[in-house]
């Protein structure tokens, strides 16, 4: 499965990620890539604990994401 993944730059340092379409689903790193690294592992820890729960991976979200610009 294939789901999309919003990084945020963290206050204290690294980033934060969240997946929209899985509730509750974050992680932390200290750069892009540990953190798309610890994301992959929620993700999948994620769909295990939902599998063994009965439930059905959900799909992703369509997201768009714009650009505006203030005056």
């Amino acid at each position: 499965m294939e789901y999309t993944v919003i990084l945020h730059k963290a206050e204290e340092g690294g980033y934060w990620a969240e997946v929209p379409a899985l509730e509750s689903c974050f992680s932390q790193g200290d750069t892009m890539e540990q953190t798309l690294a610890n994301i992959k592992e929620a993700i999948e820890s994620h769909l295990i604990a939902l599998r063994s729960e009965g439930k059905k991976a959900p799909e992703d979200d369509v997201l768009i994401f714009a650009k505006v610009k203030a005056a």
